[in-house]
């Protein structure tokens, strides 16, 4: 799996900085589907870059591996390039992220928003719940934690549907950090205490959700995730994926259960991993593999000869 996602995160960094977004997904696109082509197994993806008509690779639905029919039955979520805009820009925290799951075992999620809320490890059950409003939350994460709400840390993505929220969370004192974009490494966050993240809270991309998910069931945390549609389009996509409760509020383990394994190749500099750098005759990655049913978490630094065909 960390081979798949050095492959997408090395192709993506040719284009780091060079404006151009579809360049750079294009070149992860096609860097990752190689790969998962030549792993031997079965494998569908259930969370992709987005249905068939949208995506001519790696589409919700494709059969991906080298065993069809013969290999082990895996369900794939992943993002080639999770940080489209921050790769053209040269931003931090773009990264090419994976998730594999026996069959069944993902959501199949639809290409909608998703309301967000997640926390790290070592926290009392049922701390968090999207029936309550962010105070609520926050005021519940800080006696958990033994200090005041105004001292908890909240992650948010930068975008002006927030806008109420963020208002909430400075009304409390809150310290809030801003992403652009990479909505999967700022819910990874609050695993990790060295980034000072208490939550993340807000909308973003539902198949980003299943993703981060995955990710939590490996190193621990709570998440909760809600759909959100803004129109009737939206609303049969999800019928025909088979969401019949709308409002329903799913946990960790109604976004992705079982042996989850999660991989992440920074392309960019991050919170959670460095970069792509390129050096003469040589390319260095950093990733991270995680599992759920052992609980171990690996961190992989690559060195790989700059010579053609390698990627």
């Amino acid at each position: 799996m960390v081979r798949v996602t050095e492959a997408a995160a090395v192709a993506a960094s040719r284009l780091i900085g060079r404006g151009d977004e579809k360049a750079a997904d294009h070149a992860a696109v096609e860097a990752m589907r190689k790969a998962l082509n030549e792993l031997e197994l079965d494998g569908t993806v259930v969370i992709g870059e987005g249905e068939r008509d949208e995506a001519p690779m790696l589409y919700i639905g494709e059969k991906v591996g080298a065993a069809q029919g013969t290999g082990p039955g895996i369900d794939i979520a992943l993002d080639p390039l999770e940080g489209t805009t921050i790769t053209a820009k040269a931003g931090p925290n773009a990264l090419a992220v994976l998730a594999i799951a026996e069959k069944g075992c993902l959501l199949n999620a639809p290409d909608v928003y998703m309301e967000k809320l997640a926390i790290g490890p070592g926290y009392p059950e049922d701390t968090i719940s999207l029936d309550r409003t962010p105070s609520e939350n926050v005021r519940s994460i800080a006696r958990a934690k033994g200090v005041e709400p105004s001292e908890i840390i909240a992650c948010v993505l930068d975008r002006p549907r927030h806008a109420g929220l963020i208002q909430e969370l400075r009304m409390l004192g809150c310290g809030i950090m801003l992403i652009p974009d990479g909505d999967v490494a700022g819910v990874i966050a609050v695993t990790d205490p060295d980034t000072t993240i208490d939550v993340y809270m807000g909308q973003g991309g539902a198949p980003e959700g299943v993703l981060a998910a995955a990710a939590l069931r490996c190193v621990g945390g709570q998440f909760q995730g809600r759909l959100v549609f803004r129109n009737d389009d939206e609303r049969a996509r999800a019928a025909r994926w088979g969401v019949e409760d709308l409002d329903r509020i799913y946990d960790l383990e109604d976004l992705a259960k079982g042996d989850v394994i999660f991989a992440a190749t920074g392309v960019t500099d991050g919170s959670l991993l460095d970069g792509v750098k390129r050096r003469k005759n040589m390319i260095s990655t950093e990733s991270v593999v995680m599992r759920a049913s052992t609980g171990t978490v690996r961190w992989v630094r690559g060195e790989h000869r700059n010579e053609p065909g390698i990627f």
